[in-house]
């Protein structure tokens, strides 16, 4: 509960720096970046050398591709039920399966889980979020979104050259090489940055605008990923008598919001940009009411 309240004090913190003139328009962008490629990074490294290949790693691993197979499934059902236009579908398609499983999601399972969880949300945001990001996003861009627009190639090349992805892959190659004990300090004092640098740029971004035109498919998608998503991941995981650790963390996960640059892409390929927009924020803001819930539950 305290690391809770820490996360909302942060947030608080950057809507509260929004308005303060000396905090230029490109904080959040800044904060996100060095988050992104430092304190993210760090993380990731300390806790790579704590995997334990075994069974239980499977779960996180199915979990996020077991929820893009049904949230996008029940996209297309709804947007074909309600005549959405092709734009809609698209955003939709693109941003509810994709979840923020690692900016916000290692603040949020530390906080509620703690450090053991770290290492199952690794897998589930590398092999799952990350590469249905770089295959499945690839896809919805060119089917759905502005011709000419985004290069699929490059997008994929972004998505594989990751920085959390780089640091992944070299965690593994230095697996049985302990750090020297200065970069275990350095790394923990990095990565000790994540939650006040993420939470703060969350707060300073949070920004919500709702136009009556896309308020019916904003609540189904919302619906979708913040609830329907990880309660179907709640049962299938119980019903399949898994209720240990790994399949709580993946469980969790499947609740994050919609990941920032999936909204930013879908903005970016002229898909419905307002519901882009809002879908990545007010999925933000909701995350901090559904997920305390969705733990309750787990």
């Amino acid at each position: 509960m305290e690391n809770f309240v820490l996360i909302a004090l942060f947030v608080g913190l950057g809507a509260l720096f929004r308005k303060i003139e000396a905090f230029p328009d490109q904080t959040a962008q800044v904060l996100n970046m060095f988050a992104l490629y430092v304190a993210l990074p760090a993380v990731i490294l300390l806790k790579v050398p704590q995997l334990e290949f075994s069974g239980e790693m499977i779960v996180p691993a199915i979990v996020p591709w077991s929820m893009l197979a049904l949230s996008a499934t029940l996209v297309l059902i709804i947007g074909k039920r309600f005549s959405w236009s092709r734009e809609t579908i698209g955003v939709l398609l693109l941003v509810v399966p994709i979840g923020n499983t690692s900016f916000m999601g290692v603040p949020m399972v530390n906080a509620f889980f703690g450090e053991a969880g770290i290492p199952y949300l690794i897998i589930y945001d590398q092999i799952g979020t990350m590469l249905i990001f770089a295959i499945y996003g690839s896809v919805v861009l060119a089917l759905y979104g502005r011709a000419g627009t985004i290069k699929i190639a490059e997008v994929a090349k972004r998505a594989l050259f990751f920085p959390p992805t780089m640091a992944l892959l070299i965690g593994l190659l230095l697996r049985n090489w302990p750090y020297p004990e200065a970069v275990t300090k350095g790394l923990e004092t990095l990565a000790g940055m994540l939650t006040p640098l993420v939470m703060t740029a969350i707060g300073f971004q949070l920004k919500i605008r709702l136009s009556p035109t896309i308020l019916q498919p904003l609540v189904y998608g919302l619906a979708i990923k913040l609830a329907i998503g990880p309660l179907v991941a709640l049962a299938g995981c119980r019903v399949l008598g898994l209720s240990n650790l790994a399949a709580d963390i993946s469980i969790f996960e499947a609740g994050m919001p919609p990941m920032v640059t999936a909204g930013a892409l879908a903005i970016a390929a002229g898909m419905v940009p307002e519901l882009a927009a809002a879908m990545v924020s007010l999925g933000m803001a909701l995350a901090f009411i559904s997920l305390p819930l969705l733990y309750i539950l787990i």
